[in-house]
């Protein structure tokens, strides 16, 4: 997938995968390297009920204001493929943060509070999250 354009998204290289699909970073004619967006391609071919779900949960989470929720900039389907493409946030993952040694407990609360705050954001909008993970 590295190099292939989808509508108008470049992809410049994997991110991460997960049950849902592969994340990777993109370009577009108007967003630069310097600040790229995350484009997530929907793994196997589901179902339209799948599909159907996938979209609206994409379209409703992005409606969601929060600061560690990321938005939604598109949620399409060209050439054959689905996909969701949202900002990117700079900086290192939690996974990055955790390494070898750890969290230091006040930082281990920090963050667990940040994520806690987040997911009760999506938890009151309907909006189960299904592949929280510390890596991407």
């Amino acid at each position: 997938m590295i190099g292939k354009t989808i509508s108008h998204h470049q992809i410049l290289e994997k991110l991460g995968e997960g049950g849902m699909g592969v994340v990777y970073k993109a370009g577009t004619a108007t967003w630069t390297v310097s600040s790229p967006s995350r484009f997530c391609l929907r793994r196997g071919s589901p179902t339209r009920s799948e599909k159907r779900g996938l979209f609206q949960e994409a379209k409703a989470a992005s409606a969601l204001n929060h600061p560690n929720i990321i938005t939604s900039t598109d949620i399409d389907q060209a050439d054959g493929v689905d996909f969701i493409a949202t900002g990117v946030r700079q900086g290192k993952t939690l996974g990055e943060m955790i390494g070898r040694q750890g969290l230091k407990l006040g930082d281990a609360v920090k963050y667990g509070v940040q994520i806690a705050d987040a997911l009760g954001r999506a938890h009151a909008a309907g909006i189960i999250h299904r592949d929280l993970k510390p890596a991407t």
